[in-house]
């Protein structure tokens, strides 16, 4: 985490006068941070780096990734009572709501490997803006993918560019950008899929289908001889309620905007244990 960002996170927490914490004389403390629940954790670096800028020692056993057990301690920490009654929420909300991230997103690949084990599942750009490489990083602590960070990585060819140039055309405009990027193109139909594929581009994204039609665009593009040489992604309104019918089509990538924006946030909890004489 870079201290500008940090400090961001600071000064929207503290304000301009913290008459919170100052209350409390600034004597050396010992606390524990614990999970009041199971979950896949994510946000251990997160934590770690504000309170490496609060002065605060912060020791842990676990990685993000690890699975956690009810009452599992992830930090035990020394410090100013202060710094450490400031950093207190906003490393407790990075440890909540990433790890909500990553428990859902483990959730949704052990759904998935029940059928393939090669399918990825991906989270989308649909992220809270200016935290989208940590909830993206949360996603990759889960077993996900993180798809793209931002719009600079590959070249996606959705509805409205097709709209606006049409698929040929923005893919010709797309070969123009660079040769180490991919390129994607969303589509509504086996049709457009097929006509994709003749193009040459490297993924497709079949958006808003329903797993009986995702099947039937498979089959056609393997009786046309397209299967192995395009990475199909399916994409839109996929949950983990209906996550299993997805993962029985043979995809190649199930991206989910939902490992991110649905996520439900872990319960963690800063105890004082001493303070220090």
């Amino acid at each position: 985490m870079l201290i500008r960002e940090i400090e961001s996170f600071i000064e929207e927490d503290l304000g301009y006068d913290d008459v919170s914490c100052t209350i409390v004389p600034d004597m050396p403390a010992e606390a524990i941070i614990f999970t009041k629940e199971d979950c896949t954790v994510a946000g251990i670096e997160e934590a770690a780096s504000i309170f490496h800028y609060f002065g605060i020692q912060a020791e842990t056993n676990f990685k993000n990734g690890d699975e956690l057990k009810e009452g599992d301690i992830i930090f035990r920490i020394r410090g100013g009572a202060v710094s450490i009654l400031r950093a207190e929420r906003i490393c407790l909300n990075f440890l909540g709501h990433l790890s909500g991230i990553a428990t859902l997103t483990r959730r949704c690949t052990d759904i998935v490997r029940k059928y393939s084990e090669t399918t990825r599942v991906a989270c989308t750009r649909k992220t809270t803006p200016g935290i989208r490489k940590f909830e993206k990083l949360a996603v990759a602590a889960g077993g996900g993918d993180t798809h793209r960070f931002n719009l600079s990585d590959a070249v996606m060819i959705k509805d409205n560019h097709i709209k606006l140039m049409g698929i040929e055309e923005a893919i010709k405009a797309a070969r123009k950008t660079s040769f180490t990027r991919k390129i994607e193109v969303e589509v509504e139909s086996a049709e457009d899929a097929v006509f994709a594929a003749e193009l040459g581009i490297d993924i497709i994204m079949l958006d808003n289908m329903k797993p009986d039609d995702v099947k039937k665009t498979l089959l056609i593009l393997k009786e046309k001889g397209f299967r192995d040489s395009v990475l199909i992604e399916v994409s839109g309104g996929i949950s983990p309620e209906n996550l299993e019918n997805y993962a029985k089509t043979g995809v190649d990538i199930i991206s989910m905007g939902s490992l991110i924006h649905k996520s439900k946030w872990i319960d963690f909890s800063l105890e004082i244990v001493s303070p220090e004489n």
